[in-house]
């Protein structure tokens, strides 16, 4: 394995890389973040567009490096990631009214949630390219698999679910001391000597799990655009890492784009046709991109159009 991600990209370019990651976590948290308190929507602004510039920075960089074939690669990644990531902050906002946490408190248990995300990720990038490399009719699960999933969002409504209620927080709650009343402020307390979790830390927990659901979509997507595992895992950090600011830029107003799982149930369905069809029919990167691009803006445009209200009258 070791010697597929050399293969990919330089040692010192993989170092380099997470070296970029960990300094702005740092900076993030210890110091733009330091005191707890809720985004404004012109600081979740800022922070997005800090984030999508470094993107697009880095993408010029895989350009330049590695030539226009694996710079569009990166980029088609990151729109595909970024595009289905916001499918997942609306998990988030669900998480969180659930649980009743305070705004102010939102963005820490995101920062810790977006680290978890970045080795769970890791693993199973590496493990989908091992897989794909190693054994060549898993490309036909793996388009199988989004193929119906995309199906399955298009023609399933399924009833949105109490997150607080799932099984795994009863199975928690029972396995591990827990004190209802930690509040949101830490992951555990101390009570007569005796550590206990809080509800932050089983908002974390909650987080987390739907995040690697998340990515079990995800993942598969991108992989059938690239399998370079430094193209791969790169441009899906890159979306990740800004999906903080942008829950916070979106929060109150992800409604508003009712249509847009419609428009992502297409992307993972052509991705996965894309990837079954890979032996026979050779779809260009940039047409790829230009049809993912052309689906997701169509379905913001009519999520704007015809509003939620106007389309429950129909």
């Amino acid at each position: 394995m070791v010697d597929a991600l050399l293969q990919a990209a330089p040692w010192w370019a993989w170092v380099g890389f997470h070296a970029f990651v960990f300094l702005m976590l740092a900076l993030d948290l210890g110091v733009f973040n330091r005191r707890v308190h809720a985004p404004s929507v012109r600081e979740a602004a800022i922070w997005s567009s800090v984030w999508i510039t470094l993107a697009l920075l880095f993408n010029a960089l895989i350009f330049q490096a590695e030539g226009p074939q694996k710079g569009l690669e990166w980029l088609t990644g990151y729109v595909l990631e970024k595009s289905l990531s916001v499918d997942n902050l609306f998990v988030f906002v669900l998480v969180f009214q659930s649980f009743q946490v305070d705004l102010r408190h939102q963005h820490r248990v995101l920062f810790w949630g977006v680290l978890g995300a970045l080795i769970m990720r890791a693993v199973m990038i590496l493990a989908g390219t091992a897989l794909l490399n190693r054994f060549e009719w898993m490309m036909y699960v793996f388009g199988g698999f989004l193929i119906y999933t995309g199906l399955k969002m298009l023609l399933v409504e399924e009833a949105e679910a109490d997150p607080a209620q799932s099984p795994m927080v009863r199975v928690f709650r029972r396995l591990l001391p827990f004190d209802e009343a930690g509040g949101h402020e830490h992951f555990t307390v101390l009570r007569e000597g005796r550590r206990f979790a809080t509800p932050m830390l089983l908002v974390l927990i909650t987080i987390e799990v739907s995040d690697l659901v998340f990515a079990v979509d995800s993942i598969p997507a991108v992989l059938a655009v690239s399998r370079d595992p430094f193209v791969v895992y790169t441009s899906n950090i890159f979306a990740v890492m800004g999906l903080r600011s942008l829950y916070f830029l979106l929060a109150k107003m992800i409604d508003r784009f009712h249509r847009l799982k419609t428009g992502l149930a297409v992307v993972l369905a052509f991705v996965g046709v894309k990837m079954c069809m890979a032996e026979w029919i050779k779809i260009p990167i940039q047409y790829s991109l230009l049809v993912i691009a052309a689906v997701l803006a169509g379905s913001v445009v009519a999520s704007l159009a015809w509003p939620a209200e106007q389309a429950g009258g129909e």
